[in-house]
């Protein structure tokens, strides 16, 4: 009899796994949008020991109205590269203060400006608000670059799970509709594709922190018309064709639902000539970077990340 994977992922792991187990804390889909968002929000709202030079609240401009975000600048004397960077959640749950301490870790670990989109949520906002923020929000960035201190000749995107789902979809839109040119996307276990039959999702979708029947909930809040699943802005995976997409950093969790998803979309790139790294981190779970305060493996890759992100916008967009 073989172990279950609980018993091997990562020690400091298993001790979150053990709260998210416990009474104390109900699976995201048996609740309502409103109560999932408070129990996420008491999860990842923790004091952060990061200083940084500059954190600014912001309220881009975009055609469906003010949109919040925040700048994080570690240098505000000199024009930095920037990632535009979305936040996970499934499209329902998330903010800029949930991903406050890990927008500062990165920005601070990368030395490049991060800019935080707080994207419309479904389902009171669904498919396709988040993308068309997510996109909106980058243009403005790259419009915006005095304002901001950046350089817009060296900017990507990124974004952990519903959030790399946004940034890669986002990629695809400046491709298509003519920019602004990326350096790079950082797609940190990234929900790309609605096929939720994969062998990852039936093996890994318990009381792993995402369950299958949570991923089944956030589809059903973000896109309930399954018809428009299809479309890339939804599910990247769908893209007709992946050339000419900024190099791409995955990184992956071995314990993951979304493991199988993440893998097929790195070896589409791959196939299209996109310069592609493809991390599988072991024994790590969906969310991990989360808990990068807690866990030393988290930690570790929190920083290549950002040198990942650091050495690839320090040169610009490929042609």
């Amino acid at each position: 009899m073989t172990d279950s994977p609980i018993d091997r992922v990562d020690p400091q792991l298993r001790k979150v796994l053990k709260l998210v187990n416990s009474p104390a804390f109900t699976p995201f889909y048996q609740l309502s949008p409103e109560a999932a968002r408070e129990q996420v929000g008491e999860m990842f709202r923790v004091p952060v020991a990061v200083e940084l030079a500059e954190v600014r609240d912001l309220s881009a401009e975009t055609e469906a109205g003010p949109l919040a975000c925040r700048l994080y600048h570690p240098d505000p004397a000199k024009r930095l590269p920037l990632l535009v960077y979305y936040h996970g959640g499934g499209w329902v749950l998330g903010s800029l203060e949930e991903v406050h301490p890990q927008s500062m870790a990165l920005a601070a670990r990368s030395g490049c400006a991060i800019l935080s989109v707080n994207y419309r949520l479904a389902p009171e906002d669904p498919f396709p608000a988040a993308i068309d923020d997510a996109y909106a929000a980058l243009l403005w960035a790259a419009e915006s670059a005095d304002e901001l201190g950046i350089d817009a000749a060296r900017i990507g995107v990124g974004g952990d799970s519903a959030g790399g789902n946004l940034a890669a979809a986002t990629t695809i839109l400046a491709r298509d509709r003519g920019g602004p040119p990326l350096a790079h996307q950082l797609l940190i276990y990234p929900v790309i594709d609605a096929d939720l039959d994969r062998d990852s999702m039936h093996r890994f979708g318990k009381k792993l922190l995402l369950w299958r029947e949570d991923m089944v909930w956030f589809w059903n809040h973000y896109c309930p018309d399954a018809a428009l699943r299809s479309d890339p802005r939804a599910a990247p995976l769908q893209v007709a064709d992946a050339a000419g997409l900024p190099p791409a950093y995955l990184c992956l969790a071995e314990f993951d639902p979304l493991l199988d998803e993440g893998l097929a979309y790195a070896e589409r790139l791959e196939t299209a000539g996109v310069a592609t790294t493809c991390r599988v981190v072991p024994a790590a779970i969906h969310g991990f970077l989360g808990f990068w305060q807690l866990c030393e493996l988290a930690d570790r890759e929190l920083t290549a990340a950002a040198a990942e992100v650091a050495a690839w916008l320090s040169s610009g967009p490929v042609d």
